[in-house]
C-alpha cells in the first residue's frame, strides 16, 4: 500500500502529529532528541509538522530541503514520501508503509556542503 500525501492546512483529528524541524545547517531535528528518529505502526496515519529553514543553498522552486523515505535494505523509494518543503511551517497527511522494518530519510535538495549528513532513521514497526 502507498503512502498518501496531501498537503493540508490543519491537522486530521485522528492522526498523530509528529513534528520536526528541517534546520539552516542542513539537519532533521526533533524536539527531545539528540539523534532525531521517526517510530511508527505499519499503516498509521501521521501528520508530518515541519518547520523549514533556508539553508545555504535551494532549489529553482524554492524547495530548502527534502524528505525522501528509503528502505533500509536496498535504499529504494516508499512511493508517495517524496516531500519538499518551503520556507516556513508545513503539514503533510501521510499513511506509514504497510512493511514493518528499517528506512531512512535523506534530504534531497542540496541545501548545503553538509547536505549529506541531512538524514534520519526511520522505523515501521508492525
Amino acid at each position: 500500500m502507498a503512502a498518501l500525501l496531501v498537503s493540508v492546512p490543519a491537522a486530521s483529528a485522528q492522526a498523530r502529529v509528529i513534528e520536526i524541524t528541517a534546520d539552516s545547517d542542513s539537519r532533521y531535528k526533533i524536539a527531545g532528541q539528540r539523534t532525531p528518529e521517526i517510530t511508527v505502526k505499519a499503516g498509521e496515519q501521521i501528520v508530518l509538522r515541519v518547520t523549514a529553514h533556508r539553508g545555504k543553498s535551494w532549489n529553482r522552486d524554492g524547495s530548502i530541503h527534502g524528505f525522501t523515505l528509503l528502505r533500509a535494505k536496498d535504499r529504494t523509494r516508499v512511493e508517495g514520501w517524496d516531500l519538499l518543503f518551503k520556507p516556513g511551517k508545513q503539514e503533510f497527511v501521510l499513511t506509514a508503509p504497510t512493511e514493518p522494518g528499517e528506512y531512512v530519510v535523506v534530504c534531497t535538495v542540496i541545501c548545503s556542503e553538509d547536505h549529506e549528513g541531512m538524514h534520519m532513521k526511520f522505523t515501521v514497526l508492525p
